[in-house]
């Protein structure tokens, strides 16, 4: 091939060359370029581990599992945690043990331990049979040792974590339910008011109930008694569905009357009572029924 030929080729073979060599750097670039990125993606979510939603998760755990509840003191030296407020965290010790114990009357269905190998936990029970407690015996290895523990029963789920020190631990554990507290109020409340006569917000060994009544009336009260400064006159539930007594006190032979209003089925006398009656009706319609303090 001659020369000018050669010549009249170079151009296009040049283009070629070049377009073939912008078309292979280009290949190579993305090549290199794509493996790289997921490379470095990779060893960015390697870096940091978790998504921010984990993140969060992780932090919400724990932030509950740091947290200082409150701890007191039961009966025999016991440890006491308020259930679902923190994660109990038990100390306990190599040669000694852990005795956690559990609500009376619950049935524990499954106890799972993060580290089988140098934890031992047994149950044991106590009390009589209806209303047995179960107890956990918890024994470490050696110390210096953390894991958890996870205990489903027919009532609730525990969250527990274990540690392991030289010659520190808790013999006792138990825990305070929310429930019980609630119910213990309201037991409280119950036999407060029980002991409280209705009406006036005073105990009943406070009151003076030293009355007679005498008459046949329908409506005669059921009881009468005073704190001393007003007198509290209880009627039969049905006089809530009639016409009350008048209520005259009797004072230097004469009857008068004096403030009291009805309550429900009391009537509450602004008065330290010593004599009254009670009229309803009139004519020969009219019933009545005398009160007098101390029988008199």
């Amino acid at each position: 091939m001659d020369r000018a030929a050669l010549k009249g080729m170079a151009p296009n073979m040049n283009i070629r060359l070049r377009r073939f060599s912008v078309t292979l750097t280009a290949a190579t670039i993305l090549a290199v370029i794509v493996p790289f990125s997921a490379f470095l993606s990779s060893r960015a979510l390697a870096a940091d581990g978790v998504t921010a939603n984990e993140a969060k998760g992780m932090g919400i755990s724990t932030q509950w599992r740091g947290s200082r509840g409150l701890v007191t003191k039961g009966p025999d030296g016991k440890v006491i945690f308020l259930y679902g407020e923190v994660q109990p965290s038990v100390v306990c010790s190599p040669l000694q043990v852990c005795d956690i114990e559990l609500q009376s009357g619950e049935v524990v269905r499954d106890v799972l331990v993060g580290d089988t190998v140098r934890w031992k936990v047994e149950p044991a029970t106590s009390g009589a049979a209806g209303g047995q407690a179960i107890h956990l015996i918890v024994k470490p290895s050696e110390p210096n040792l953390v894991t958890s523990m996870v205990v489903t029963t027919s009532r609730r789920t525990y969250h527990i974590q274990l540690k392991s020190h030289a010659n520190q631990y808790m013999a006792r554990v138990g825990f305070e339910y929310p429930e019980d507290v609630s119910t213990k109020l309201a037991d409280i409340n119950a036999r407060m008011e029980a002991s409280t006569i209705p009406g006036t917000g005073v105990p009943a060994e406070q009151l003076n109930f030293s009355y007679s009544v005498s008459g046949n009336a329908g409506w005669r009260p059921t009881r009468v008694y005073s704190d001393g400064e007003k007198t509290y006159i209880q009627f039969p539930r049905s006089i809530s569905s009639q016409d009350a007594p008048v209520l005259f006190v009797v004072s230097g032979g004469q009857n008068r009357i004096v403030n009291y209003r009805m309550k429900g089925d009391m009537m509450v006398v602004d008065y330290h009572v010593d004599r009254a009656v009670l009229v309803s009706g009139v004519g020969w319609k009219q019933e009545k029924v005398t009160i007098r303090r101390g029988g008199r």
